[in-house]
């Protein structure tokens, strides 16, 4: 009886867990992702320096996979298209896209969701 339950407990959550994946829950998860990853990766000696905010951008993409990766669906595969990167004023353009189905060849067939964020950093912080 215990055995069955036990079964029947988790048979329930992986069904909660697919089925609160969403194109809702992958825009919230790169939009909070995104913003973290600039947040991060300021160059903190050119702040301090001259007080204007500048990123990295390798810093800044390894990041925003990091962020992204641990929350991410791990059944799908993820394709990030950046097709912007300004380092000063920090400003990022891009597009995600998440595959649920593959060819025997590794290519992806159908894209279930695609999302799109243009992401400007802004602080009201400033050097005195």
């Amino acid at each position: 009886m215990v055995i069955v339950l036990g079964v029947l407990a988790i048979g329930v959550i992986w069904f909660i867990a697919n089925s609160t994946r969403t194109d809702q829950h992958n825009f919230y998860l790169l939009r909070e992702a995104v913003e973290s990853a600039m947040i991060e990766s300021v160059e903190l000696g050119v702040y301090k320096d001259t007080g204007e905010i500048q990123i990295d951008e390798a810093l800044f993409i390894e990041n925003l996979v990091r962020r992204f990766a641990n929350d991410a669906d791990l059944k799908n595969t993820y394709v990030f298209e950046i097709y912007d990167i300004s380092t000063k004023p920090p400003k990022v353009s891009m597009k995600i896209s998440s595959a649920s189905s593959t060819s025997a060849t590794g290519e992806i067939v159908t894209f279930n969701m695609v999302n799109n964020i243009d992401a400007i950093l802004e602080t009201t912080y400033t050097i005195k």
